[in-house]
C-alpha cells in the first residue's frame, strides 16, 4: 500500500489503494478532502491564513487559499468528482499560552481560513479536530475516508 507524507507546506492527492500523512501540526492546519464515491482524497498541510501578503513564488500548500483549489484540482485529474467531495479538518493549535495577541493566535486563523476557502468552494465540512494546545499527526486512509488524529500526549481520535 501506498503511504504518502506531506510535509509543512505541501499537498497531494491521491487514488486508493494508499493512505495520505502529515505530521507536525502545531498551530498549522491539516486539511483532508475525500471523494467517497471515487476513493481519492487529498490532503495538504497548511500553515498561513492566505496568500495575499506573500512575495515571490507560492507554494500553493503553504496557505488555505491556494490549498483547497490545488487540492481539488489535482484529485478531480485522479477521478473525483466536486459534489462528493468532503472535508476533515485538523490543528490550529495554540502552541504559546503567552502569547494573547489577536493577531500573532496564527492556529485559530489557520482554522478560520480553511473553512472560508472550502466555504468558497462548496466543499462541506463533515468533522473537525481543532484548536487546543497540543500537536497533531493525521492519517487520511483512502479506503473509507476516515482520518487518524494523533496528538502528542497519545490521544487517538478517528474522524
Amino acid at each position: 500500500m501506498t503511504v504518502v507524507s506531506v510535509g509543512i507546506a505541501e499537498l497531494a492527492a491521491l487514488a486508493y489503494p494508499g493512505r495520505l500523512r502529515t505530521a507536525g501540526l502545531g498551530s498549522c492546519v491539516g486539511i483532508a478532502l475525500y471523494d467517497r464515491s471515487t476513493r481519492v482524497g487529498g490532503l495538504a498541510h497548511i500553515m498561513l491564513p492566505d496568500s495575499s501578503h506573500a512575495r515571490g513564488a507560492v507554494l500553493p500548500g503553504k496557505f488555505a487559499d491556494t490549498a483547497v483549489p490545488e487540492l481539488l484540482r489535482q484529485m478531480e485529474a485522479l477521478g473525483a468528482r466536486r459534489p462528493f467531495i468532503v472535508a476533515k479538518l485538523a490543528g490550529g493549535a495554540h502552541m504559546f499560552r503567552q502569547i494573547q495577541n489577536e493577531a500573532l493566535l496564527i492556529g485559530a486563523r489557520n482554522v478560520e481560513a480553511a473553512r472560508a476557502a472550502l466555504r468558497a468552494h462548496g466543499v462541506p465540512i463533515v468533522a473537525e479536530d481543532t484548536g487546543g494546545d497540543v500537536g497533531r499527526t493525521i492519517e487520511l486512509e483512502l479506503a473509507d475516508g476516515t482520518l487518524t488524529v494523533r496528538t502528542a500526549r497519545q490521544e487517538v481520535r478517528v474522524l
